[in-house]
């Protein structure tokens, strides 16, 4: 089950909560974990445009499975996003995301730095990924992609499948965690579109290299961009190779209700959020999918426009919010008795 961070009706209900005799403590300090926001702990560069970020999350660190995500909301009157969670620490009590600025959104939060922090996070989110011994696994990924991807080679790889990794970006600024992809992968290949490190070409070149080698593989894992994972998908159904895509298509609230994240596969709608985010590429109708996915371009560059003229204050007003909450959260914590502290 998700846990979500609220406002002031979760605040007003861990008050209710901690000053009912009938309520179990336990159920309190679950309470005050759903009201307070998540911390940066660290917070890093790792490519071009992209940046990595460690949160302070318990409850989802415990919880998270590869191929899942969580939704955030940065304030009130923020937009809620999708971001895949890379790797979680359940003992440290932390979970790792990686941004990649591209709208308003992302954006802002990638100038956010540690010792800051996001008002809302709910997750883990989605349906794990479907990790078994296959035999020869092959994990696809572009970018910032690869972040999406780690979990799920990993746990191919603990299954004891052979797993080839193939990281693609568009030049060396944007390749990101290879010595994370080299010990995730039995082989490992890296492609840059313009030959700037590694090999020169596409991801779906060396599949196709492989194929032609004779390689068997009997998995396939395509994480990135639509068209790509669109190309990966005609390469690999007509030779009956299993591969599973996983979607990025617009959500909102992440849970199945708003159906913003439905997409075709065959005759069938499925919602990414739950039924999701991966499916069999064989079945997912890609063009309706850069359709849905392409319906609030215009307002998004609006708002990032909108953003990129007014970026210091947009940045100065969010940190003003947050020290508002964190205060605010604060005099609630100084309004507990010494017994209901100790739980929380």
């Amino acid at each position: 089950m998700p846990t979500l961070a609220t406002d002031r009706g979760v605040k007003l209900l861990l008050k209710i909560l901690l000053s009912s005799g009938g309520v179990p403590l336990a159920t309190a300090s679950a309470a005050s974990e759903l009201c307070l926001m998540y911390k940066i702990l660290e917070a890093r560069s790792v490519g071009l445009n992209i940046k990595q970020f460690v949160i302070e999350a318990p409850r989802i660190a415990r919880k998270q499975r590869p191929g899942q995500f969580l939704i955030l909301r940065l304030h009130e009157h923020g937009e809620r996003i999708p971001l895949t969670i890379k790797s979680s620490d359940p003992e440290a009590g932390t979970v790792t995301i990686v941004v990649q600025s591209i709208g308003k959104t992302t954006m802002l939060l990638n100038c956010l730095e540690a010792g800051d922090s996001i008002l809302d996070i709910v997750g883990p989110l989605g349906t794990p990924s479907e990790i078994q011994n296959y035999g020869t696994a092959v994990i696809l990924a572009g970018s910032v992609g690869t972040a999406m991807a780690l979990p799920t080679a990993n746990g191919l790889k603990q299954a004891g499948n052979h797993v080839i990794f193939i990281e693609g970006a568009r030049n060396t600024e944007m390749v990101v965690f290879e010595e994370e992809v080299r010990r995730a992968g039995n082989e490992t290949y890296i492609m840059t579109d313009d030959g700037s490190y590694g090999e020169k070409g596409l991801v779906t070149k060396k599949l196709n290299e492989l194929l032609a080698a004779g390689r068997k593989i009997d998995f396939v894992l395509a994480v990135g961009p639509v068209l790509m994972m669109r190309a990966v998908a005609q390469i690999t159904a007509p030779l009956r190779i299993k591969t599973m895509v996983s979607l990025n298509s617009i959500m909102v609230d992440g849970t199945g209700m708003c159906g913003g994240c439905r997409v075709l596969l065959g005759d069938k709608s499925k919602f990414a959020c739950v039924d999701g985010p991966e499916f069999d590429a064989s079945l997912v109708n890609f063009e309706v999918l850069m359709q849905r996915n392409s319906m609030y371009r215009d307002k998004e560059c609006q708002s990032l426009k909108y953003f990129e003229e007014h970026k210091q204050e947009e940045l100065a007003n969010l940190r003003a919010e947050l020290l508002a909450k964190e205060a605010e959260v604060a005099h609630l914590r100084a309004e507990l008795t010494e017994e209901e502290a100790h739980h929380v």
